[in-house]
């Protein structure tokens, strides 16, 4: 059993920058591939970056990359998405989630433990 607690949303002006974190603890944390999603109002769930168990690889959906950067800190049992250069269409909840396979994929039934989420608001 994992637990995942998803912390450092807010509300951000277009072009601002905001840094969520995610908190683990059960589990061997760093034995697996994590990924953030995101649900904007009225929306399914989608993928927004991945990363594999020790951190070398990432992976990002097209809408934010190069704008969102993800990272992870296997001593601290976290991990981080550095969101630069927000748009009012980045405005959703935002999970983090373990990821079942390896490398981590894009597809939300390939994760298996979710954090409640939280939300990231952006002012146009």
């Amino acid at each position: 059993q994992v637990q995942l607690v998803e912390s450092g949303g807010g509300l951000v002006q277009a072009g601002g920058s905001l840094r969520l974190s995610c908190t683990a603890s059960g589990r061997a944390f760093s034995q697996y591939g994590l990924g953030w999603f995101r649900r904007a109002p009225g929306k399914g769930r989608e993928f927004v970056a991945a990363i594999t168990w020790s951190g070398a690889t990432s992976y990002y959906a097209n809408s934010v990359k190069g704008r969102f950067t993800i990272s992870r800190d296997n001593a601290k049992n976290t991990m981080a998405l550095q969101m630069n250069s927000l748009k009012a269409e980045d405005s959703a909840v935002y999970y983090c989630a373990v990821a079942r396979s390896y490398p981590p994929r894009p597809e939300e039934r390939e994760y298996d433990y979710w954090g409640q989420g939280t939300q990231v608001t952006v002012s146009s």
